[in-house]
């Protein structure tokens, strides 16, 4: 505006032609003559900025149409456009073009007809972790090895936990789910056989975390009580690419046990592990079920 009030002043001073306006004023001279020509039917207030808005637009939705929606979203507000569709278009068969359900979610919202839904609490994640497995039953790896199909149809979660020091394979068993039902009864066992370390080191997943505060579930809450510091690392990532051990022979880390053989034991750690441990026998028809690096 004060753009245009100063051109105005200067073409009624009459120093400057319009072409030497508008190249002093960097506009064309249609744009020019045209704010002359506004100025000289309505004055300085015919300046301001004015409506683009078309007059006329031939696919906007009927106001009858606009009307009949918003007042059925009124009365009945928890339905959505595909159930105001199919009542408004049982009760007006005279010929009514409706629009889509895309444009019907567009207008209830543009008169204020659809509430927005609570943003949802982003928990982020606490980072990587850095304690070091500096010995053994300090720093347990619990995770589930994927799940498979076995041959009666059902599928198997086995759940593995290994000693973050020595990769011992403290425990591989074969669950039907990833419930916390499922894998308490299993780290019950473990703690009486070979005692509790100070952390368990998982993913971020299902039953290990969730995102609720401090990503505690149900399972991580119940090694809390029983004095063990859940630690977790991004889900995708091999938990040892975050160990900060020196003596780490295998350079793929633990978690490689189907391509690099069962997971073994340092010389060195072995001689701080509890004697006379001896892998458990499968049960019968357990080589038919599972693959031969679970046994």
């Amino acid at each position: 505006m004060d753009q245009k009030t100063q051109y105005i002043a200067d073409y009624l001073r009459r120093s400057l032609s319009v072409t030497e306006l508008c190249e002093h004023y960097g506009i064309s001279r249609k744009t020019g003559y045209k704010w002359i020509e506004r100025y000289e039917h309505g004055g300085l207030a015919s300046l301001a900025e004015r409506s683009r808005r078309p007059h006329v637009c031939p696919t906007q939705t009927p106001e009858e149409v606009v009307q009949a929606l918003t007042e059925a979203r009124r009365r009945h507000p928890s339905w959505g456009a595909k159930k105001l569709l199919a009542f408004l278009s049982g009760r007006h068969p005279d010929g009514w073009a409706w629009p889509g359900r895309s444009t019907v979610c567009d207008l209830l919202a543009r008169h204020g007809l659809i509430r927005k839904s609570r943003a949802r609490r982003r928990v982020g994640h606490p980072g990587k972790p850095s304690t070091a497995m500096s010995a053994p039953n300090l720093v347990w790896c619990a995770d589930f090895k994927g799940q498979f199909k076995t041959r009666d149809g059902l599928y198997c979660y086995p759940l593995t936990v290994t000693d973050g020091y020595s990769r011992y394979l403290l425990g591989c068993q074969a669950l039907s789910s990833t419930a916390v039902a499922e894998a308490q009864p299993v780290f019950t066992r473990l703690f009486r056989e070979f005692g509790l370390p100070e952390r368990i080191r998982t993913d971020n997943g299902v039953p290990f975390a969730t995102t609720t505060l401090a990503r505690l579930s149900s399972l991580s809450a119940f090694w809390v009580r029983l004095g063990i510091l859940p630690e977790s690392h991004r889900t995708g990532q091999t938990p040892t690419k975050w160990a900060t051990r020196a003596h780490a022979p295998n350079p793929q880390g633990r978690d490689h046990a189907p391509t690099g053989g069962q997971p073994h034991r340092p010389a060195k750690a072995l001689q701080h592990l509890p004697r006379g441990i001896q892998p458990r026998t499968p049960p019968r028809g357990a080589r038919d079920e599972h693959p031969r690096w679970l046994l």
